[in-house]
């Protein structure tokens, strides 16, 4: 089993530390956290072991799961790779691409391995499908949120875009070409609401948008592609996929037929691939475990988590 400590205890930190705690592939040996107030409550409620120090914790462990404030993923990354361990880095990766490119190379140079949490790779909705998803067209993404005052930080792309910025890429094998979106700050000091549109080299466009101050939840995507369209509910873990083939020579009563105007008919059948229950959260940690052990790619590279911060820059530098 591997060693792992945690840094940060905040929301997500609380439910890294319970997920670890559960795992088979993980010994959970404690957390640091700067708000020793929070620390003890967490310790004291859970039995987790509290470090005094984040040095402390990185010298007991094997891997470092960072899901501390966005500003500083980058020294604490840089902490744990100089003491030769293996990081787990929330998204996004760091609060700039400068700061991700130095991480990336830091890992490169010390013969460990890292990963970033883009949980979204790891839900089942998305899973049982992006082996269907091959060549799409036309992106469309809506992911909305009710409000919450935790994330108002930063601009609603790097708190939720970047989930989607980050599936569009791991489908989309093209390099972008040219990015436009406007933003509007309604309740926080940085953009509430965001719309932008990304171009791909091989003609492929997406249009995203994210909104923190929505009166419903959604996380909805849409792929088309050539005698495909397939749909992905990220929140109600749903997925649906249309396909078209050649119509048969002779239709059945129920089947469903389109003829354009050339006079080619296709046929319209339902594919829908059975969805797999899963943790998505314990999913990705376990697959980093799975990464280290074997000394293999890990399925959400720093790479990856790069690019999709890179683009996020992008949309946020046209607002």
């Amino acid at each position: 089993m591997l060693k792992v400590g945690v840094l940060g205890a905040g929301h997500l930190g609380k439910i890294h530390l319970r997920l670890l705690n559960q795992s088979s592939k993980y010994e959970l040996v404690g957390f640091y956290d700067p708000d020793t107030v929070n620390a003890k409550k967490v310790s004291e409620e859970f039995g987790y072991t509290f470090f005094d120090t984040i040095e402390a914790l990185i010298d007991a462990v094997d891997v470092v799961d960072i899901v501390t404030p966005t500003l500083s993923h980058y020294d604490c990354a840089k902490q744990a790779i100089a003491k030769g361990k293996h990081i787990f880095i929330e998204k996004p990766i760091t609060n700039t691409v400068a700061e991700a490119e130095t991480i990336r190379a830091l890992v490169a140079s010390s013969n460990v391995k890292g990963q970033v949490g883009h949980v979204e790779r790891f839900n089942p909705a998305f899973i049982a499908v992006k082996d269907d998803i091959k060549s799409p067209m036309f992106i469309e993404t809506h992911r909305l949120a009710e409000f919450n005052p935790r994330g108002t930080d930063v601009p609603v792309v790097l708190d939720l875009m970047i989930h989607d910025i980050d599936i569009i890429l791991s489908v989309v094998k093209a390099k972008v070409t040219q990015v436009s979106a406007s933003g509007v700050s309604v309740i926080s000091d940085t953009p509430d609401i965001a719309n932008a549109r990304i171009e791909f080299e091989n003609g492929c466009v997406a249009n995203l948008t994210a909104s923190r101050i929505s009166l419903k939840n959604m996380r909805k995507t849409r792929f088309f592609q050539k005698d495909a369209y397939i749909s992905v509910d990220f929140l109600e873990k749903k997925c649906e996929v249309v396909k078209m083939k050649d119509a048969p020579t002779q239709a059945g009563d129920f089947d469903m037929i389109l003829q354009n105007a050339e006079g080619v008919k296709k046929q319209i059948y339902f594919d829908n691939p059975t969805i797999a229950t899963n943790n998505a959260i314990l999913d990705e940690l376990e697959t980093f475990a799975d990464a280290i052990i074997t000394d293999s790619k890990p399925i959400v590279t720093l790479h990856d988590g790069t690019e999709a911060l890179r683009v996020a820059t992008m949309i946020i530098n046209q607002f």
